[in-house]
């Protein structure tokens, strides 16, 4: 399976899981009286959202390069994942404000069943965290990996959710608020995610260096490969789940330009063999003098 269509299915798993999970939250929370299982809802309803923009944008970028975007169009990632951020961000001031609302208002305290539906809501959120990061590590996607992330979070809302249940449920009256506080913590927290999401997004729209892991392998494959007797400048360019690649290598100076172009070639090839990730790779080459390396 391509990356492209990996990084598709796992999109798709997390629609769906969050379209059965927010409707058990919303129902839970509204019959069993927790606000802090609502305003886990509320962020899951996001979610929804959020992974269907997500669908869209991934479907976008795999579109292949054109006279007007040479470079293709992965770019939409971290694009879709500001406004991801966006939906987090709002959710988590609605959270917020109904959290005070609810705070200052005397109510009835949560049911106790309402504990067992999140036990199972965590599990599962968590799970799906682990399927959903490992697909963004297979397929290199920014967008993926804001998608795992969302599912750690909201594995961490519900979290919040059932301690502050608990404590209503287990002291009861007096602290009827405790799942109310509980829900304010979760906004707290949605903003905190948000940043943890929105910050890899700037730094690859910024051309931000951060792939030390893809260097290294593009240094150690051009070593392997004759004629190359060492790597210079590695520039490396993110766009989606591909990257673009500009290497200075350095080869004998008494070989023709001939030689040193088909030493090139030969680099560029076996680079985009093993390496399929890359989209493009530019190889400069450099002289090395007068020293015998034979």
């Amino acid at each position: 399976m391509s990356r492209e269509k990996t990084a598709i299915g796992a999109v798709w798993f997390s629609i769906i899981t969050n379209v059965f999970l927010a409707t058990a939250k919303w129902l839970t929370g509204y019959f069993g009286n927790s606000y802090a299982l609502i305003a886990d809802a509320i962020e899951s309803t996001t979610d929804i959202g959020a992974s269907i923009l997500m669908l869209l944008g991934l479907k976008y970028a795999i579109r292949p390069a054109d006279k007007n975007h040479p470079y293709g169009h992965g770019r939409i990632e971290p694009l879709i994942t500001f406004l991801i951020v966006g939906f987090l961000m709002t959710s988590a001031t609605v959270i917020a404000y109904e959290s005070i609302q609810h705070i200052r208002q005397p109510h009835a305290a949560p049911q106790p069943y309402t504990l067992l539906v999140l036990g199972v809501i965590i599990i599962w959120k968590e799970i799906s965290y682990r399927f959903v990061s490992k697909r963004s590590k297979e397929t290199r996607s920014t967008a993926l990996k804001a998608e795992a992330w969302h599912h750690r979070s909201d594995a961490i809302t519900s979290i919040a959710a059932f301690v502050g249940i608990s404590i209503a449920v287990i002291f009861g009256e007096g602290y009827e608020n405790a799942d109310d506080w509980a829900a304010l913590f979760v906004s707290v927290l949605i903003v905190y995610n948000s940043y943890m999401i929105f910050r890899p997004a700037l730094g690859e729209i910024m051309d931000e260096y951060m792939h030390d892991d893809v260097e290294q392998e593009i240094r150690k494959i051009s070593g392997t490969v004759p004629g190359v007797i060492d790597t210079e400048k590695c520039y490396i360019r993110k766009t989606g789940m591909q990257y673009h690649i500009d290497l200075h290598i350095v080869v004998d100076g008494r070989k023709t330009v001939t030689e040193g172009h088909s030493i090139a070639h030969a680099l560029k090839d076996v680079l985009m063999q093993q390496m399929p990730a890359l989209a493009d790779v530019h190889i400069h080459v450099e002289p090395a003098g007068d020293v015998n390396y034979e």
